[in-house]
C-alpha cells in the first residue's frame, strides 16, 4: 500500500522503463542524448523522484513513442499530484491546493485520466453522483468544525470532478451502490428526495452504469467496505485499487490485489440488482414506496 503521489511515480517510472526497454536503449544512452546524469534517468524509472511532463515528453521523443492516447496518459501521471512545476498544465484541482491534502488531488488527477472507474459504496452516494446539497451534508457530516468558506470549496471540488462524465471521451463508471446508502437520510427529506431523482437521471447516461445491491441479497463475498478501482486504457499496469478513508487514500498497486478486488466486484455486480432494476428500485425509494 502506498499514497497516491508514490502510486503515480511508480506506474509512471514503471512505463518509461518499459518503452526503454522496447527502443533497445541503456539508461546511460538515454542519459547522453538527452544530456542528462544517468541518475536522474533511474531515479525517474524507479520512481525516487517525479518527473516534469516536458522530461516525459522527452523520453517519449528518444523512444519514439508515437502513440497519442499513450503519450498523454504518461504526461498526465506526472501532473496533479503532490506538486505539478510547470503551471501551464497543471488541472483545474491545483487552484484548491492548499485546501486539498496531495492524496486527494493525487486522487483526482487519477481519476481524470482514468477510462473506467469500478465502486461499491456502502454508506453513501458515491461522488460523482451526489447533488450539490447532498455533497454538502456528507461534507459537514465528515468535517463538522471546518469553517463554512472551506466546506463550500470542498463542496465546488466534489461538483467539479463530475465533469469527467461528460466531453468527448467520459469516464465509464460502473457503481454497485447498497440499499442502506439509498435509504439513509442524508441533509434531510428534501436533499434525498433530490438527490434519488438525480441519480434516476444519471442511469440514462450511457457511459454510467449503477446497480442496487439490496438488503434481500444479504452479505455477498467481497462486500468488505467501499472501494474504487481505477482502469486505464491501455496499459493494465496502470490500474490501481483506493481505499478511501476518513483522512487519507490508501491506494492498492500489486496485481494480486487488483485481481482480489476485480473478482470481488464482479460477484457483487452478479448478485446486485440489474441496471434496469435498479432505476425501478430508485424510484420506488424516492417515491416514498
Amino acid at each position: 500500500m502506498r499514497y497516491g503521489p508514490a502510486v503515480r511515480r511508480r506506474k509512471l517510472g514503471a512505463e518509461l522503463r518499459r518503452q526503454r526497454d522496447l527502443a533497445g536503449l541503456t539508461s546511460g544512452e538515454v542519459a547522453l542524448r538527452l544530456g542528462w546524469h544517468q541518475s536522474k534517468v533511474s531515479r525517474i524509472e524507479t520512481g525516487r523522484s517525479g518527473a516534469k511532463p516536458s522530461d516525459v515528453a522527452r523520453l517519449l521523443e528518444v523512444y519514439e513513442v508515437a502513440d497519442p492516447e499513450l503519450r498523454a496518459l504518461l504526461e498526465a501521471l506526472c501532473r496533479g499530484g503532490a506538486s505539478d512545476p510547470e503551471g501551464s498544465r497543471r488541472g483545474w484541482w491545483y487552484a484548491y491546493r492548499d485546501l486539498l491534502p496531495p492524496a486527494y488531488r493525487d486522487f483526482i488527477s487519477l481519476e481524470a485520466e482514468a477510462s473506467d472507474a469500478y465502486t461499491l459504496e456502502t454508506t453513501v452516494v458515491p461522488g460523482l453522483l451526489q447533488t450539490p446539497e447532498y455533497a454538502r451534508a456528507v461534507t459537514l457530516a465528515a468535517l463538522p468544525d471546518l469553517p463554512r468558506p472551506q466546506v463550500d470549496s470542498l463542496v465546488e471540488v466534489r461538483i467539479a470532478r463530475q465533469s469527467v462524465l461528460h466531453g468527448e471521451r467520459p469516464l465509464r463508471l460502473h457503481a454497485v451502490l447498497d440499499e442502506a446508502a439509498l435509504r439513509r437520510e442524508v441533509g434531510g427529506p428534501e436533499v434525498m428526495t433530490a438527490q434519488l431523482s438525480h441519480l434516476a437521471n444519471l442511469c440514462a447516461l450511457p457511459q454510467v452504469q449503477l446497480q442496487v445491491l439490496p438488503f434481500s441479497v444479504g452479505m455477498p463475498i467481497g462486500m468488505t467496505g467501499p472501494f474504487i478501482i481505477f482502469s486505464f486504457p491501455h496499459i493494465s499496469d496502470l490500474d490501481v485499487v483506493v481505499l478511501d478513508h476518513l483522512t487519507s487514500s490508501l491506494y492498492l498497486e500489486r496485481k494480486e490485489d487488483l485481481r482480489a478486488y476485480s473478482a470481488a466486484f464482479e460477484v457483487l455486480r452478479t448478485r446486485a440488482l440489474t441496471p434496469e432494476e435498479s432505476l425501478s428500485f430508485i424510484n420506488k425509494i424516492g417515491g416514498g414506496a
